[in-house]
């Protein structure tokens, strides 16, 4: 047997372990409740009251706040770093139901949700050590750090493309359906499946729109040197709320994201791990 298919074979070994899959399923809980806090706080941006962040750093402040809340916070922590262990696994070795193309995709998208899943895992980290530097602070540092450089405002241009283009394939993934391929679908009720699949196809419409935005900031934060305007999903939704009939729009994400929250919910029952 080559490295190649030793490496294979340990890879499907620790993809099958039943504590791996148990903590994913618990991290994909704590994923959802995260949205429906983000959900929440945007709803309140959208009423003018929102006192956090309208993003993951937000949600996990608001959630340490609750009683017995760094306990859960930690065990969202647990659970986001096995959802990193798992998507790693699937980039390298899953995604067999798919073939060609579809499955160089998936894989692709796997490799970006590790690094997502990993980057929440330490936000939830850093919000347990209590650090009080905000996400977008650091992104607002993060961008102007970069455009210093050579090339630099053509690379932070890039990268608004590359999450505009992230959005706006979200909103096609929830338009069609491909959400519903990842489920035990055979196990849900007929009503389950109903109620899934709306809350697939609205939250990950409401992701694609929070993303877009975002993207789109980078992108005018890079034309005009200014790095005030990329300060991440906060400024997104702030973005949203300020065009015209914002608070509505902004009422729609809100509701989106805590669609796609209850939607994590169903994948911690049904999602195929």
């Amino acid at each position: 047997m080559t490295t190649v298919n030793e490496a294979s074979a340990t890879a499907r070994r620790l993809g099958n372990n039943k504590w791996l899959e148990r903590l994913t399923r618990i991290g994909l809980v704590g994923y959802g409740v995260t949205h429906l806090i983000v959900g929440w706080i945007a709803l309140q941006l959208a009423f003018g009251k929102a006192a956090k962040e309208g993003d993951q750093a937000g949600a996990f402040k608001t959630l340490a706040e609750q009683p017995a809340g760094k306990f859960l916070l930690v065990v969202v922590t647990i659970g986001l770093a096995a959802m990193a262990v798992w998507q790693a696994l699937e980039a390298a070795v899953g995604h067999l139901e798919d073939r060609g193309r579809e499955r160089t995709f998936e894989r692709l998208g796997s490799v970006f949700k590790t690094g997502f899943y990993a980057y929440l895992g330490y936000k939830a980290v850093t919000v347990l050590q209590g650090a009080g530097k905000s996400s977008g602070d650091q992104q607002q540092q993060a961008t102007s750090s970069m455009m210093d450089n050579t090339g630099g405002r053509l690379l932070v241009g890039a990268i608004g493309i590359a999450i505009a283009a992230v959005g706006i394939g979200l909103i096609w993934y929830g338009i069609a359906k491909k959400f519903e391929k990842h489920l035990k679908s055979g196990q849900m009720s007929g009503r389950e499946r109903s109620v899934s699949r709306g809350l697939g196809i609205s939250g990950y419409a409401a992701k694609g729109t929070v993303y877009g935005t975002l993207g789109l900031l980078v992108l005018v934060a890079a034309a005009q040197h200014d790095a005030g305007k990329s300060r991440g999903l906060d400024q997104a939704l702030k973005t949203l709320a300020e065009q015209p009939a914002g608070d509505f729009l902004l009422i729609g994400v809100a509701v989106g994201l805590a669609a796609y929250g209850v939607f994590c919910l169903f994948q911690a029952k049904y999602r195929k791990v």
